[in-house]
């Protein structure tokens, strides 16, 4: 039976993940590869870092024109073209020739396919869950830590032995025999576009917030760029970091590892919770907790410290993406999930993108990452301010309805 919360949906479920852990590659590799391109290339951090930041801004892109044609395409189509683009975008960074054609591949292939390894993938399978929605959103969307959890190590085992393009041209490998299968599983169209039988529309609306639905729409904007130039800093520098204090470029892969395995225990937290709180109050949990574990990183500067901090930091913030999809699901018509949860969660990808070129900017002007993690911090304030202004919103409404 394909119908909501049928057994196919969980299997639909699991294919999914799969493919956000295979195709979430794309963007976690660039952190780990990113000490030897500078290296090889004799460049400086921050053109280094313009590298990570094409990325993040071929996978808010992606996402926005994924989401959409998810919507209309349905998973199976969609998906299949943008893994096969993921393998491309592999093959031509591996055999890049400067430091900007690498960037373009970076943005323009990789990021792009990557994209719909996740938000797309998080928009698809809310349409085959009802009561169970969030968690099933966050299951799906840890597919893409549980990828920032195994590559880094992946990667980094193969640079040891070979170069990072070889590494990067065992991905592209891995990749193409892992993620097309996948999509065989993702051929039926979900039940809202099937007809009959469909989840029932969203149980507020943006009105009821007292904004237009494109004025929802921005506010979540700006909020995502708040938090992701926040969350950013850790997540693109800290192999970087760890080679700064001397700890090594493998000390800091762990550490990716670790933050991103604590991000796959937050985001399934961070659903259940969204099933009993609602995506506002989840997200400024989670937004709050991340303010505080970026502070952590200021006095943090002994392995000992970094573990221990990078273990917090994966565990509170791991939820903070997804919780955009589920306001999307809460606010928005069903109709366009696809679509809307691309737009929201692109702004936070233009966060991360700024965010990663941000610390590396400031670590040339300061010559330390103390700057990077105060601006970082001030980043995640303005997010905490504008979801606290959306949660008195909805108190408001339930106030006076």
């Amino acid at each position: 039976m394909l119908g909501v919360e049928s057994r196919y949906a969980w299997w639909r479920l699991a294919a999914s993940a799969v493919l956000g852990t295979l195709g979430g590659v794309g963007m976690w590799s660039i952190s780990v590869v990113l000490p030897a391109v500078e290296v090889e290339f004799g460049a400086t951090r921050a053109d280094v870092s313009l590298s990570y930041t094409t990325t993040m801004l071929g996978f808010g892109v992606g996402t926005m024109l994924v989401g959409r044609l998810i919507d209309t395409r349905g998973a199976f189509v969609t998906v299949l073209l943008a893994s096969l683009l993921l393998v491309v975008g592999y093959v031509a960074a591996a055999l890049s020739t400067s430091l900007w054609l690498f960037a373009a591949m970076q943005g323009a292939l990789i990021g792009v396919g990557a994209a719909a390894s996740f938000i797309p993938l998080v928009a698809d399978i809310s349409h085959w869950f009802d009561k169970r929605r969030g968690l099933a959103m966050a299951i799906c969307a840890s597919g893409n830590y549980l990828a920032g959890t195994l590559w880094p190590k992946v990667i980094d085992v193969i640079m040891r032995e070979h170069d990072w393009r070889t590494a990067y041209l065992a991905v592209a490998v891995i990749c193409l025999v892992g993620m097309v299968p996948c999509c065989v599983v993702l051929r039926p169209r979900a039940p809202v576009h099937a007809g009959g039988g469909g989840p029932p529309p969203a149980p507020y609306s943006a009105r009821s917030l007292g904004l237009s639905p494109n004025g929802l729409q921005i506010w979540l904007a700006i909020a995502g760029v708040g938090c992701c130039v926040a969350m950013a800093l850790p997540q693109a520098h800290i192999v970087a970091y760890c080679a700064d204090l001397g700890y090594g470029t493998a000390r800091g892969a762990e550490l990716l590892s670790l933050m991103t395995a604590g991000g796959i225990v937050s985001r399934v937290a961070s659903g259940w919770l969204a099933d009993r709180l609602g995506g506002i109050r989840t997200l400024l949990l989670g937004s709050t907790l991340q303010a505080i574990a970026l502070l952590a990183y200021l006095v943090s500067d002994t392995l000992l410290a970094l573990y221990l901090v990078s273990a917090l930091f994966g565990l509170v913030q791991g939820g903070i993406i997804p919780s955009y999809g589920v306001i999307v699901r809460e606010y928005f018509p069903p109709q366009e999930a696809g679509a809307r949860m691309g737009i929201a969660v692109s702004a936070t990808i233009v966060g991360m993108a700024l965010g990663g070129w941000m610390g590396g900017a400031l670590v040339d002007l300061t010559g330390s990452y103390r700057a990077s993690f105060v601006n970082a911090f001030a980043w995640n304030v303005l997010n905490g301010v504008m979801i606290w202004m959306l949660l008195f919103r909805q108190m408001r409404r339930r106030v006076f309805v």
